[in-house]
């Protein structure tokens, strides 16, 4: 099965596929980051979709067609995003729909969107964790595929609990990627 990642900070995610021996075909990222050097230290094909806008004049279904057609020609058949940083349209999931991975740093679906860590912590809840589910137009709504519990201590602040949530998540999303490439399919 060929797996692209998507990926636009640290690499850490990557990093941890590419430590597993994930069959890692295409690094995709959307600016200059970390993971562009995390896809040289493991060989891998890194490619730039860079987006350029990120104002009002965003062009989001053209720059979405830009990475699906860059994933098509590399005959990708899995997505997983990893820390990617652009919510991508409706073409992506035209053409991968069912196919694409994602994580989040709540147990879904409670706290969905980009402030998850500080809204658990603001609403005072004692565990919270990490989710990986499928990816849908409808950001942090789809199928949940996978789910790791992360007790909340006392004195957590936004940047303790999602270094804990982030330790979680990469094993957590590494076996549910294996577990998928080996039965040849998502659901």
């Amino acid at each position: 099965m060929r797996l692209a990642v998507l990926a636009s900070g640290s690499g850490t995610i990557l990093d941890a596929m590419a430590e597993e021996g994930l069959p890692v075909s295409l690094v995709l990222l959307d600016r200059p980051c970390k993971a562009e050097m995390v896809a040289a230290k493991h060989k891998l094909t890194c490619n730039m979709a860079e987006r350029n806008s990120f104002g009002a004049n965003f062009d989001r279904h053209g720059y979405t067609k830009q990475v699906t057609d860059c994933l098509a020609a590399s005959e990708i058949e899995l997505v997983a995003m990893a820390g990617f940083g652009t919510v991508l349209g409706q073409p992506i999931h035209d053409a991968f729909g069912g196919r694409i991975l994602n994580t989040h740093p709540s147990l879904l679906p409670a706290f969905p969107g980009w402030h998850a860590v500080n809204d658990a912590l603001a609403y005072g809840v004692k565990i919270t964790g990490c989710t990986v589910h499928v990816a849908t137009i409808e950001v942090d709504s789809g199928p949940i595929l996978a789910q790791q519990a992360v007790p909340v201590e006392a004195n957590d602040t936004v940047d303790t609990l999602h270094s804990r949530i982030k330790q979680a998540e990469r094993p957590l999303y590494v076996r549910t990627l294996q577990e998928i490439i080996q039965r040849g399919h998502v659901l």
